[in-house]
């Protein structure tokens, strides 16, 4: 087997995320985006160590659970992985992948696996969008909404995406007519030159209240406080089934393909939106963190909320808290809860939020976990964990460790790190002793992991 060649076969099987397996005769090829069951064509594109890796080329025979997609943009659009399969056979699909991750990790030790519990919403459920500027081929038309499907270039428009709602939409659509007829160039990644990078769309599912972003370079365009102006007055004047709170422009000059924050104008109304889970209220900046399914997030939270059992009269260690959503809600059952996340911003939100929420017993530490433990002179009773993808340093996880908690919940958006982090625990004096995955984010790959993890000794 050699690069380059092209072979058929049958995917057999999808691993997390979603690698699926097609054997050979010598051996196994892994190729992105299969279907268990499906025909493919595809390219040898990595040959390497008995291991190899594929590019499919076409679907010769779709599987038989699978149907047309809800979304006409599935077949370019790279948002999105399982448009085809119907939404009981993406949660089956899941549920076994975290469930042979996590029964890996165990050891052979005992545990319950409670399943997978699933969006509230299938459609529209995004609270969250980051749109890009770009053309679709080369020198074509101005193009805004999603990267095309293994490509780091092109941008195919998702005027129809049906992850969000109609004001995701009509704001979409608006913004792209605008700077078409304007004549505004996007940023090119390669030239460093050009002006569009991002629209940025933000919605509460509770409130419906909507912040819009659009992010741009400094680079001089003619008249741009004339323009900024009449593009708001294009949102403005839409109809819109939410309430646009904040309508903002924010500079980025970063050579890397990020949303971020060099300067923020605002152009009309707030810089901030509020949103509501399990009776508590959350003021949102544009680039706070916040789970991008607000209602799947309280199924989420719920379920880390019953995991974690009686917390009368205990601290609780809420690390990577982010906006501090967790650490709130168990406050009123708590002594006294403190969070940790790197994220300064993150970190004045969730004070913020807390005070709002009328919640004096939540503390919030900006700083790395690894570094503000070392600086914290309370004990933890429980800790709660919901790291990045990457998961916890190791570092880090050893002085987590070191505390002797007799329970933790691990929160996880990527199972492979949370699996990996499992064997460290279970080699230090602890045990899984059950686990759920909540469905946060219909239609693609990923989901989230909750972990109730015990000491071997209670």
């Amino acid at each position: 087997m050699k690069k380059g060649q092209i072979y058929e076969g049958t995917v057999e099987k999808v691993l997390f995320p979603n690698k699926g397996q097609i054997r050979t005769e010598d051996r196994t090829i892994t190729v992105k985006n299969g279907v268990p069951g499906q025909q493919v064509r595809f390219q040898v594109t990595k040959v390497r160590k008995g291991k190899a890796e594929g590019r499919i080329l076409e679907v010769l025979k779709r599987a038989s659970v699978e149907g047309e997609p809800a979304c006409r943009h599935f077949s370019e659009c790279g948002g999105c992985t399982w448009q085809s399969l119907p939404y009981e056979e993406q949660l089956r699909l899941k549920e076994q992948q975290i469930k042979e991750l996590l029964e890996q990790a165990a050891g052979g030790c005992a545990w319950e696996f409670e399943g997978i519990k699933e969006s509230p919403d299938r459609y529209g459920y995004r609270n969250k969008m980051e749109f890009s500027f770009g053309d679709g081929r080369k020198d074509g038309p101005l193009e805004l909404g999603m990267h095309r499907r293994g490509s780091f270039y092109d941008i195919v428009t998702v005027e129809d995406c049906r992850i969000v709602d109609e004001d995701f939409r009509k704001i979409l659509k608006a913004t792209l007519v605008y700077f078409r007829e304007q004549g505004i160039s996007f940023y090119h990644k390669m030239q460093h030159t050009g002006y569009l990078r991002h629209l940025l769309v933000r919605k509460a599912a509770k409130t419906r209240e909507i912040l819009v972003d659009l992010v741009t370079t400094t680079q001089a365009v003619p008249k741009e406080a004339e323009l900024l102006e009449s593009w708001k007055a294009e949102l403005l004047g839409l109809s819109l089934e939410g309430t646009l709170t904040g309508i903002l422009h924010t500079r980025n000059d970063s050579l890397a393909d990020v949303v971020q924050n060099d300067e923020t104008a605002v152009l009309y109304g707030r810089d901030y939106f509020y949103e509501e889970l399990l009776g508590l209220r959350f003021r949102i900046t544009p680039f706070s963190f916040f789970q991008t399914n607000s209602c799947g997030a309280e199924v989420l939270y719920e379920t880390a909320r019953a995991y974690i059992g009686d917390t009368k009269a205990r601290v609780i260690f809420d690390l990577y808290s982010g906006t501090g959503t967790i650490a709130q809600m168990l406050s009123p059952v708590a002594d006294k809860v403190i969070g940790v996340e790197i994220v300064e911003e993150a970190v004045e939100a969730a004070k913020e939020n807390a005070a709002q929420n009328g919640l004096t017993n939540c503390d919030f530490i900006a700083g790395d976990v690894l570094k503000v433990l070392d600086e914290i002179r309370e004990k933890p009773d429980l800790i709660v964990l919901d790291p990045p993808r990457d998961g916890i340093h190791p570092k880090a996880l050893k002085k987590i460790i070191d505390y002797g908690v007799e329970r933790m919940i691990y929160i996880s958006c990527k199972p492979t790190s949370l699996a990996r982090d499992l064997e460290v625990l279970q080699a230090c004096g602890y045990r899984m002793d059950k686990a759920c995955c909540v469905d946060m984010f219909p239609w693609s790959a990923h989901v989230e992991t909750v972990v109730l993890i015990q000491r071997k000794d209670t």
